[in-house]
């Protein structure tokens, strides 16, 4: 009987030892497994996700410069010598897209033909309730008087003259945005390849406007004495 006894005793220390070693392998499997959950939520989750309350707001440094740079107002370029990238103004504006992608190009004028103008003097073509002054010049008084005293002749009613011979109630074709504007506008227009302010200015019958390209044109008219800067050409 004390061999069986021995051998039920040594039977039960065993499953006892194997109760205790399953129960300690379960319980560090548990938190393993916690602890893999755990991570793998934190991998998980949304970059902007808010932490909670107690714990501290982890961010690394190249998104908090990311941040700063998306909300700070831009700065111009600090690109030094040798950088090989040139520095851009600030207020440069940029050109909308369309939205098929196309940069929009700003609007611009268009020869448009302008039929049979009113002179209103030598400057200034009207079109019914619409005025049009030529570019590059300053437009004539009707009522202005040239000549010195006793030889005085008025040379604001020949340059309108002028000017109404040389287009003999044809179109001209003028630089507009629209053919339909308001008021008065200042622009281009030519007889055919004769700029209109220019043979103004050429023949004397109109000064230059300041800062006009025709200004030498102009000065060599008066010194030639045409125009505005002659005599009365019905005397001649």
């Amino acid at each position: 009987m004390r061999p069986a006894a021995f051998i039920t005793g040594i039977t039960g220390m065993a499953v006892v030892a194997g109760l205790l070693m399953a129960g300690e392998a379960r319980l560090g499997g548990g938190t393993a497994g916690e602890e893999t959950a755990s991570a793998e939520a934190t991998a998980t989750a949304p970059a902007d996700a808010a932490p909670e309350a107690g714990e501290p707001a982890a961010m690394s440094d190249d998104r908090a410069e990311m941040i700063a740079r998306s909300t700070a107002p831009a700065a111009p370029s600090a690109s030094g010598p040798g950088d090989g990238v040139a520095p851009q103004p600030a207020d440069v504006p940029q050109q909308a897209e369309t939205a098929g992608g196309q940069a929009a190009s700003p609007a611009t004028k268009k020869p448009m033909e302008l039929a049979r103008p009113a002179v209103e003097n030598a400057g200034i073509l009207s079109f019914g309730e619409r005025r049009l002054q030529l570019a590059g010049i300053v437009p004539t008084p009707v009522d202005r008087i040239c000549g010195p005293t006793g030889r005085q002749w008025p040379c604001g009613m020949m340059a309108k003259t002028a000017l109404r011979l040389l287009l003999r109630n044809r179109s001209v074709i003028c630089d507009l945005n629209t053919a339909e504007w308001k008021e008065t506008i200042t622009t281009a227009c030519r007889l055919g390849t004769e700029d209109l302010g220019a043979w103004l200015a050429e023949n004397g019958w109109a000064e230059a406007a300041a800062g006009s390209p025709l200004t030498s044109v102009a000065e060599k008219a008066r010194q030639a004495g045409k125009g505005l800067y002659g005599d009365d050409p019905r005397r001649k």
